[in-house]
């Protein structure tokens, strides 16, 4: 059993391939009957010594890490990869670039069964259950795990950050069997209905996708901006944006306790709490609010929503200017997933280690700045320029390239795979090592100076 565990996870580092916020396999071999991983050394602290040595998290640290874990988690079912021992002490924030790095694959299940209940399955592996007792659903512990299975270990890892107690020390409904936890964590109802989902005991109410759980999340801002999109366009409002705006900034590019990275979800959600509870204030008293309040009140959303743009965006995509981002950057902050960051002009910038993880980088201009290890995953970058970039060691898979000026850039050990890059220019462009395939090269635009992932120049 001890051998079948080290290769399974053997050739799961090694199937789910080079992505930032996993551990590198870099070899694996038995010596005298025992097993060694030769793996990656991350530097940095696991979230359960954080919660001993800080204290409980708070909504807005809680909200920042599903939004860096949840597109971790997705990718890694997409390589129809079951985790299956999902928790604080195998989540670990990387000291170099203060992001979530996810461990311990000894646990994981390759492939998922489709067929009948009754079904029985011809691997080691699931002849008893795997995983850690509390974490693990119901489900998973009868060695039934699914992809829903590491969502439900996710919920309970967040109730851990919130309260400090691991699920021993929670109640459990005798009749149900589901965990007793809303009485001692103080989060807003919008993420108690979104951590109940995750917690659901029956898969069949529970969230099946990663995806999912990210819908949930912004589905408050998103009603939000649409209720709010017509009010914003009077001088008085505007003269409101400009004032929250500068208000404001301080917070928005600030660490929440417990996250090492700013939290603009579990802002836009504390906006949108505070102007309803002040809105059924005003209307009990009042009756019909007057409309300089309420323009008021919808430019006060759109100055959190968009991060100091003042590019009101009704369909909840956060917009952000070139000189928010860096001094965003320049204040630690590291995670940019979901943002709309199309035509900056961030030429020459040092954006390492960053998450851009499904942004908009329509036409941004990002000519020779290091973006080394960042994360480009489902991003859109269609004609952006990336030229003489430094991309080594970036992620993009499933990225939309299309057209994007890449001459110059190195993109050595990129993973590209799955990527559109289609009328891409990658002359003179460094692909030493990158995870990309001759039918992706043929669409894309090279020249004799392209270096192959073989390490050699020249034309296909």
């Amino acid at each position: 059993m001890a051998r079948e565990l080290f290769e399974r996870e053997a050739k799961t580092l090694g199937k789910i391939g080079n992505h930032p916020q996993l551990p590198r396999l870099l070899d694996y071999f038995e010596d005298n009957q025992q097993f060694y991983l030769v793996q990656e050394y991350i530097s940095g602290a696991t979230l359960q010594q954080e919660v001993q040595r800080n204290g409980n998290f708070s909504e807005a640290g809680v909200k920042q890490f599903l939004s860096e874990i949840l597109p971790l988690l997705q990718y890694i079912h997409e390589q129809k990869v079951i985790h299956r021992d999902i928790k604080p002490a195998n989540l670990i924030r990387r000291t170099e670039d203060a992001r979530m790095v996810l461990i311990d694959f000894g646990a994981v299940k390759n492939q998922v069964t489709q067929g009948v209940s009754g079904q029985s399955e011809q691997t080691a592996l699931t002849a008893y259950a795997i995983g850690t007792p509390g974490f693990a659903p119901p489900e998973q512990m009868a060695m039934r795990p699914v992809y829903a299975s590491d969502i439900y270990a996710l919920g309970v890892t967040c109730i851990y950050l919130l309260s400090g107690k691991t699920p021993k020390d929670l109640e459990y409904n005798p009749t149900t069997g589901e965990m007793i936890w809303e009485s001692i964590v103080q989060v807003s109802d919008h993420l108690t209905s979104v951590l109940r989902k995750m917690l659901e005991v029956s898969v069949r109410n529970r969230y099946k996708t990663a995806q999912e759980v990210l819908r949930g999340l912004q589905m408050e801002p998103y009603i939000e901006s649409l209720a709010k999109g017509m009010l914003a366009k009077s001088d008085v409002g505007a003269k409101e944006h400009v004032h929250n705006q500068i208000a404001n900034s301080a917070i928005l590019c600030s660490t929440p306790p417990g996250s090492a990275s700013s939290a603009g979800v579990a802002q836009v959600a504390a906006a949108i709490r505070a102007r309803r509870a002040k809105t059924a204030e005003n209307a009990a008293n009042a009756g019909v609010m007057r409309p300089k309040a309420m323009m008021a009140k919808s430019t006060n959303f759109e100055s959190h929503n968009s991060y100091g743009s003042q590019n009101h965006n009704p369909n909840g995509v956060r917009k952000l200017t070139t000189q928010n981002l860096l001094t965003a950057y320049l204040k630690g902050r590291r995670d940019f997933a979901l943002h709309n960051l199309s035509m900056l002009n961030l030429q020459g910038a040092d954006l390492s280690g960053t998450n851009f993880n499904s942004a908009q980088l329509q036409k941004t201009n990002l000519q020779g700045a290091n973006l080394n290890n960042s994360d480009f995953g489902r991003a859109s970058l269609t004609d952006a320029n990336l030229r003489d970039a430094n991309l080594t060691k970036a992620y993009f898979s499933n990225a939309d390239l299309e057209g994007a000026d890449l001459r110059g850039a190195d993109l050595s050990h990129a993973y590209l795979s799955n990527a559109n890059l289609r009328g891409a220019n990658l002359c003179g462009a460094i692909l030493t090592g990158a995870k990309i395939t001759d039918e992706q090269l043929i669409l894309a635009k090279t020249n004799w100076m392209t270096v192959r992932p073989n390490g050699k120049r020249g034309l296909l």
